[in-house]
């Protein structure tokens, strides 16, 4: 393994790495360098913004930094972002142009604006002189042509942008077919700013494969492979060896703390079942059997279902 352990941040996912999320996971595997959250919209007036303090409030969790993610396509919404984020303590704030739902794509954020590096380039000449913090990018290659993202690099170098972001398929995709590896060497030959790679790194051996091929990268970026196995961050970096029943112990006790961190948050309200069974759709994959694994869990509609189901599985899947 690389002796020098490369930094790993948190991907942002909708719906699942939230305030709680964050805080339970960095208290219980601290291998995180940042924690970039799920993207912020819908901030058009200072009303808006104000509405979402609660989130923006905590500038760290457990010591990790926090960084706000904004989904914009308005130089004024995300500079009103930017600035109500440094207010509050905030150090950077992370453009997403790399969601790939055609829900947002079609309305040119995410994704959707990376064929028009005109709008971006107007959009970073409105935000970059005016910001009092650091801005990075998170982007894939393109939506439907993985060659945008050459118009892009020269644009996001001449503005500075402090970290380009960049999991490597088109927003067409979505998750589908595999992350293009291929294409990174030209990338690093054309980027002048600090890169962090993301996209299918599931396991040690795929993090090594990676290494192997491209060792100037230092910095990853780790979503699905995460979620699904919540000790590769620190497998990654050599910081713990666990025999199995230790990690199952260790994962465990992480499921159970974040199960009534949630319910504390939602004084027991049954949405906290939703909300677990969206982390147990990726969470399953890391066990034996990931279908039956997903079925007691899935099939729960109560807390007390979902105590039963989670003791089911700890106690019949490896």
């Amino acid at each position: 393994m690389n002796s020098i352990p490369p930094a790993i941040y948190l991907a942002p996912f909708q719906g699942i790495t939230t305030f709680a999320y964050r805080e339970v996971y960095s208290k219980h595997f601290p291998c995180i360098d940042k924690l970039f959250t799920p993207f912020f919209t819908n901030v058009q007036t200072s009303g808006g913004v104000a509405l979402k303090a609660r989130e923006l409030e905590i500038i760290s969790h457990n010591q990790v930094e926090v960084v706000p993610q904004v989904l914009s396509k308005d130089g004024a919404e995300m500079l009103r972002f930017i600035q109500f984020c440094h207010e509050r303590g905030h150090r950077e704030v992370n453009w997403n142009l790399g969601c790939p739902y055609p829900r947002v794509a079609r309305k040119q954020r995410g994704s959707g604006l990376l064929p028009y590096p005109d709008v971006v380039r107007s959009i970073l000449d409105e935000v970059m002189p005016a910001s009092p913090i650091k801005l990075s990018v998170k982007c894939r290659l393109g939506y439907e042509d993985d060659q945008d993202i050459f118009n892009l690099l020269p644009v996001f170098n001449e503005y500075g942008i402090s970290e380009l972001t960049v999991h490597t398929r088109i927003g067409k995709q979505l998750y589908g077919g595999q992350a293009d590896w291929a294409i990174i060497p030209q990338i690093l030959e054309n980027l002048k700013i600090p890169f962090v790679y993301n996209g299918d790194i599931f396991s040690v051996e795929d993090y090594l494969r990676f290494t192997q091929m491209f060792p100037e990268v230092k910095t990853l970026m780790i979503g699905r492979g995460l979620l699904t196995d919540p000790l590769l961050p620190c497998k990654i970096k050599g910081v713990f060896e666990y025999n199995l029943p230790e990690q199952q112990l260790k994962i465990k006790r992480f499921i159970e703390d974040l199960y009534l961190t949630y319910r504390k948050q939602m004084n027991d309200r049954p949405q906290v079942i939703p909300v677990l069974k969206e982390l147990w759709r990726h969470l399953s994959f890391g066990f034996e059997d990931p279908v039956k694994v997903f079925n007691c869990i899935k099939k729960t509609n109560t807390l007390d279902d979902y105590e039963s189901g989670v003791a089911k599985v700890f106690s019949e899947y490896q």
